[in-house]
């Protein structure tokens, strides 16, 4: 596994948690599986000690001469690898500098020039989004040539296709150290720049994305961010496979931020709502469902939505519970609502995993309408903290949320289609109707209680593609 973050080391969303889980299950699944990580400055100097070095070398990135060292540790049976250089890494934060297009390069590079140090040798090297992208095209374009490289599989897996990593077409000789004749498209051009991501697209031997309704969306020119076309050219090497949990770390009956550990109980689960209405100083009411909102606060899931219908929203007999940061608009608008209507509705703007575990577990519903969700994490986590999700149907909202038929009493959750204000609020209307049905709702919760999105079925899928790869 190539990537850019993963818990438990260093974390910046949905990606993280999948490197944190993943190969845990892969490796119950018989697969050796090993992790290569940029050493940023914001792992935790806890887990920094534990490094022990392995080696160290040169990185060419264009003209330049980079220093890489390569540390190692291993958590959970699973061994990690670090590289290296602390101009490109030893700084605040993951992302978003103008140099990030160098930084991993030479992080794909360094990856590639690591791997015969290692003692241990890959049959598959799984990439995961753009950072990690120039991997593939690495592989074929500058070690096409070596015995050692050639049988050594790629699999690249989009975990959202809205970030590609595009740069000038300077960066192809600056940087990549390629010429013209990776510059087309079937390569790396992309309206006359350079596109990372659409580089692993055309020169990994297989594409995964995250969820089989996504697989099939960015196919088409509204999911596909321009390289719908791309993706149709290799549908046949491209699969949607659905992320799974780590139900170990999200367990309601182990985890130690809640206020009563429980599994299936709904008299322990209104415990947990009792405690998370004091904490956060709403009316401790039973009967009141609340309806959370854990989230990144930006378009993408959904928040204009929200915004259009807030005031009808709250005119409703719930509470609003929203933990969550981005941008600025968004904040505000839920940071006035409390103001306005305290005891309705509680704004928490920030990320604090407890009270996330908490609000999970105290939830009577959990709102994610997004606009688009490659696969989506917190309906799964909702799920199996007994939290009826409300949703979008998109991406993988689709894939993991089977609406409730009040008339059949199949389903565990609520979901619209169209990406309409008033559709979702009608929705969220049905789903308190429901709530208020203590019989409909004690089917929900039965119906939740027998989902299962821990990552096993998922971890099967992935070894069998790599037999595949490794054996054709």
């Amino acid at each position: 596994m190539v990537a850019a973050e993963a818990v438990p080391f260093v974390k910046s969303g949905g990606l993280a948690d999948v490197i944190g889980s993943l190969p845990k299950a892969l490796v119950a699944g018989g697969a050796d599986v090993r992790v290569v990580l940029p050493k940023y400055g914001d792992i935790p100097l806890a887990w920094r000690e534990k490094l022990r070095p392995v080696d160290s070398f040169v990185v060419q990135v264009g003209w330049r001469r980079q220093f890489c060292g390569v540390e190692t540790l291993t958590h959970d049976g699973i061994t990690y690898y670090f590289l290296d250089n602390e101009f490109y890494f030893k700084r605040p934060g993951l992302y978003g500098y103008d140099d990030d297009g160098e930084r991993f390069a030479y992080f794909a590079q360094a990856t590639l020039e690591a791997l015969p140090r290692l003692g241990w040798k890959p049959d598959v090297l799984h990439c995961h989004d753009w950072h990690t992208a120039m991997v593939p095209v690495f592989l074929k374009a500058h070690y096409g040539w070596n015995a050692w490289y050639n049988p050594i599989r790629t699999v690249f897996t989009i975990h959202n296709l809205r970030y590609q990593g595009v740069f000038g077409y300077g960066v192809l000789r600056d940087l990549l150290n390629l010429g013209d004749e990776h510059f087309h498209a079937n390569g790396l051009e992309f309206y006359g720049a350079v596109n990372y991501l659409k580089g692993a697209l055309n020169y990994s031997d297989f594409l995964t994305t995250v969820s089989p309704t996504y697989a099939r969306e960015i196919q088409t020119p509204y999911y596909g961010e321009g390289l719908d076309g791309t993706l149709r050219h290799r549908r046949d090497a491209l699969l949607g496979i659905v992320n799974g949990i780590d139900y170990d770390a999200f367990d309601p009956m182990t985890d130690p931020h809640l206020a009563v550990p429980y599994r299936k109980s709904a008299k322990k689960k209104a415990q947990n709502k009792a405690a998370l209405q004091r904490e956060l100083g709403l009316p401790e009411r039973e009967g009141t469902p609340i309806v959370s909102l854990v989230t990144r606060l930006v378009e993408q899931k959904g928040l204009d939505l929200i915004a259009h219908v807030l005031e009808e929203l709250l005119r409703e007999d719930l509470q609003l519970v929203v933990l969550g940061a981005g941008e600025a608009r968004y904040e505000k608008l839920f940071r006035d609502a409390a103001y306005h209507r305290p005891g309705r509705i509680s704004t928490n703007l920030k990320f604090d995993e407890g009270l996330a575990r908490r609000i999970y577990a105290g939830s009577d519903l959990f709102l994610m309408p997004s606009k688009f969700e490659p696969c989506g994490i917190g309906q799964m986590i909702a799920i199996r903290y007994g939290t009826a999700p409300i949703v979008r149907e998109t991406g993988g909202l689709v894939d993991t949320v089977q609406p409730y038929n009040q008339y059949t009493g199949e389903g565990h959750g609520f979901s619209f289609s169209h990406y309409n204000a008033h559709e979702m609020l009608d929705t969220v209307r049905f789903a308190l109707s429901m709530y208020r049905d203590e019989a409909h709702w004690t089917r929900i919760a039965d119906n939740m209680a027998k989902q299962d999105f821990s990552w096993t079925a998922s971890a099967k899928q992935y070894l069998q593609l790599y037999d595949r790869l490794t054996n054709a």
